[in-house]
């Protein structure tokens, strides 16, 4: 008799709580658009950010409410973007496409070292050590982090310890920003074409003793360039992007070539004055 009562109150429980179950689920449930699926497949998965969504499937979300438009995502192809526009009926919308642009161009071949470091193969860890070793405190440490944590194999490390960035594979995800410690990448949409190779803030020719490219503020590419586009603050040429900034007459006259224009097929183009750097190895103290 004992065994009947327990399962028969066991059995009334398993009951009660079925039926709180299914009337929660009732009350709590949320209604998913199903398109958000669809959308989510027809993205390219990549989950890099540059859309302002930590996801692909938050920005699916967002496409599917109408909060976001298909051309905001850049790493998408323009037929899948249009293919997402087509189905939801809405317009393909307009996103600049963003790269990761490097304010250093200061690779072993024209920049010293004055300390060799020993350690772990990695800048975060090298720049915990008197800043790194190298002669410009500002400049580049060519242990490529930024090619490590670089999941779309954008960046790659030149003969010259120096990051490239290669456009056409950057999605602008920004991890290599955070991983710097020099802080020299950025988010650049793909029209900043005149471009700063430096962050050096010291004024003046003694700059060239630690690296030949570096800014040494002596404010030409200032006085060349219309209107306010170029201004000197802290020793270091500032462009306004908001003015008209495609010209590449501020970097004529460049001595060093530390402003260049970055030429979709060329590549980097420095000015008539600046001076050739023809060294192919790496440069040794005293070398001019």
């Amino acid at each position: 008799m004992s065994i009947l009562i327990a399962l028969t109150a066991l059995g009334g429980l398993t009951l009660l709580l079925a039926s709180m179950l299914i009337l929660a689920n009732k009350k709590l449930y949320v209604y998913e658009d199903p398109r958000i699926d669809v959308v989510e497949d027809m993205l390219p998965h990549a989950n890099c950010g540059a859309c302002g969504f930590p996801g692909c499937r938050p920005f699916a979300e967002s496409l599917v409410s109408g909060v976001s438009l298909p051309g905001k995502c850049t790493v998408s192809s323009e037929d899948g973007r249009m293919a997402i526009a087509e189905y939801l009926g809405v317009s393909l919308g307009a996103e600049e496409k963003r790269v990761a642009r490097l304010a250093c161009a200061g690779g072993t071949n024209v920049a010293l070292n004055r300390a060799r470091y020993k350690g772990l193969e990695s800048c975060q860890a090298a720049s915990l050590v008197s800043g790194g070793g190298k002669g410009c405190f500002w400049g580049c440490l060519g242990y490529g982090d930024c090619e490590s944590v670089c999941d779309f194999d954008a960046i790659t490390m030149s003969p010259f310890s120096l990051p490239v960035v290669d456009v056409d594979k950057c999605t602008a995800c920004g991890d290599c920003v955070e991983v710097c410690p020099k802080d020299l990448f950025s988010l650049q949409p793909i029209s900043h074409q005149l471009w700063v190779a430096c962050k050096n803030l010291e004024q003046g020719d003694d700059i060239l003793e630690e690296c030949q490219v570096g800014c040494t503020a002596c404010g030409k590419c200032a006085m060349d360039a219309p209107g306010d586009l170029i201004k000197i603050i802290n020793n270091l040429p500032v462009i306004d992007y908001s003015e008209n900034h495609k010209t590449d007459k501020p970097i004529q006259r460049c001595p060093t070539g530390a402003i260049v224009w970055l030429d979709e097929k060329e590549g980097v183009v420095k000015g008539k004055e600046s001076k050739k750097i023809i060294r192919k190895g790496k440069r040794k103290m005293g070398s001019s």
